[in-house]
């Protein structure tokens, strides 16, 4: 590998620096007539680009093009966002906390506190107990899992779960049903977590294969998610086997080097969606890769997005292995998160048991749960699952009304259906029209849910 020296900055200096230059944040809803310019210069540190990132996509921004420059001491970001509907960030409040969570008074680690309705993280939960779940995934695993919590008298106050090339990762964060604090009994806690690896692991018994933990870290979820799956080495299988990404919308991903300069040079070309910058600086930063310029733009369903690099220690990408496995974890990246078909969104008042009614329902109807998000706010949780049928295909739409209708009657129901976007290519990616912003966010339900 080449490797590429600069000078050595004291981490006492870097502190003091920061307090001699503190971060600057504007927000320019002028310059620019269909997007606000978020603009963030600051002294440089490790992983700054995804807090800064993290903090925008927690509040549903969509970020349609950025221009990062981070070499040397001085980090300089400019990104062009808009709110889910595609219009201006004109919300004061949506203003004044990216200004505060990222400007000179607060920290992107601040982003735990945050207001109702409003799902930044997980840290706004108060007191709960974390639970991480890797598994081999099959049809109703999801619901066997929340049955078992049920019946131990766990409440499920939110939850993530993705899957990918047979692989489910999923995050809880459960309390005790009856004083709605985290439980810390040991006897208790061993027991939950002994019934979920028999539950997970079904005939098999390895532990490398599923296994449960405790989680006593605070880190982002969905990063957290990434992280599970990356250890799992889930970039290793066939991606196309959970057939959740169509014929001719593989993203493309080259790895080139610049001499001139002494960076690896990260390209992707895929259809664009929701926190994919998320998804791509987050497992860039896992990999122990810093960025230190980027460009980032989206047409029409396409996006493009480029990334100068270095890892942590000077050296670049110059192995034929360093690379291909760092296509292969950027392609597992993206498709973490991809669900076509149909997404259900339900909201119902919380009681201890509803996932794991709500799973039970759509495992008698034959789905099978891809993707699925649950919070709380209030009294009232929100849960969202992406489904397919049981052998991975497509849900039929008298199956989508017969859930509709059974489950309608005790809670609000908002059915989604994403449809697989038109092959693009890159000489037509301004043409490109049918990619639909199927989000994985709860805004929607909770702004009728909340005053």
């Amino acid at each position: 590998m080449a490797k590429v020296y600069w000078p050595y900055f004291d981490p006492e200096y870097e502190n003091l620096s920061s307090r001699i230059n503190p971060p600057s944040v504007s927000i320019d809803n002028t310059s620019c007539k269909e997007c606000t310019l978020v603009k963030v210069d600051s002294m440089n540190k490790p992983g700054i680009l995804l807090e800064v990132v993290q903090v925008l996509t927690d509040l549903d921004l969509t970020i349609t093009k950025a221009y990062i420059s981070s070499d040397g001491g001085w980090f300089m970001d400019v990104f062009h966002v808009t709110d889910q509907q595609g219009n201006k960030v004109t919300d004061n409040k949506t203003i004044d906390y990216i200004e505060k969570v990222l400007g000179p008074k607060g920290h992107a680690a601040s982003s735990q506190n945050t207001w109702p309705g409003k799902r930044v993280g997980v840290h706004s939960l108060g007191d709960h107990t974390s639970i991480e779940i890797i598994a081999r995934d099959r049809p109703g695993l999801l619901s066997e899992i929340s049955a078992v919590l049920a019946d131990l008298h766990f409440n499920v106050v939110a939850a993530e779960a993705w899957t990918h090339n047979r692989r489910i990762a999923c995050v809880l964060y459960v309390n005790d049903n009856e004083t709605s604090r985290a439980v810390d009994d040991p006897e208790r806690l061993s027991a939950m977590e002994e019934q979920l690896n028999l539950v997970i692991r079904g005939c098999e018994q390895d532990e490398k294969v599923s296994r449960t933990s405790l989680s006593i870290g605070s880190t982002h979820v969905d990063r957290r998610l990434h992280q599970m799956l990356f250890a799992d080495r889930d970039y290793e299988a066939v991606t196309k086997v959970d057939g959740s990404v169509c014929p001719g919308l593989e993203p493309k991903i080259t790895v080139e080097h610049c001499e001139e300069k002494g960076y690896s040079v990260i390209s992707v070309s895929c259809e664009d969606r929701a926190k994919l910058m998320f998804d791509i600086v987050c497992t860039l930063t896992d990999m122990q890769y810093i960025v230190f310029h980027a460009t980032i733009s989206s047409s029409g369903s396409h996006a493009s997005q480029e990334y100068f690099i270095r890892h942590k220690d000077g050296c670049t990408l110059d192995s034929e292995g360093e690379k291909e496995r760092v296509v292969k974890c950027l392609e597992a990246a993206i498709h973490r998160r991809v669900s076509e078909g149909w997404s259900l969104e339900l909201c119902a008042k919380d009681r201890v048991g509803l996932l794991s009614e709500v799973t039970r329902i759509l495992r008698e109807h034959g789905l099978s749960v891809t993707r699925a998000g649950v919070t709380t706010v209030g009294e009232q949780a929100v849960n969202v699952f992406y489904v397919r049928d049981a052998s991975g295909n497509p849900v039929d739409v008298k199956t989508i009304e017969a859930l509709r209708g059974e489950i309608g009657h005790s809670m609000m129901v908002n059915v989604k259906n994403k449809v697989p976007s038109r092959r693009w290519k890159e000489g037509q990616a301004g043409t490109g029209s049918g990619w639909a912003k199927t989000s994985f966010f709860f805004g929607n339900l909770l702004e009728k849910l909340l005053p």
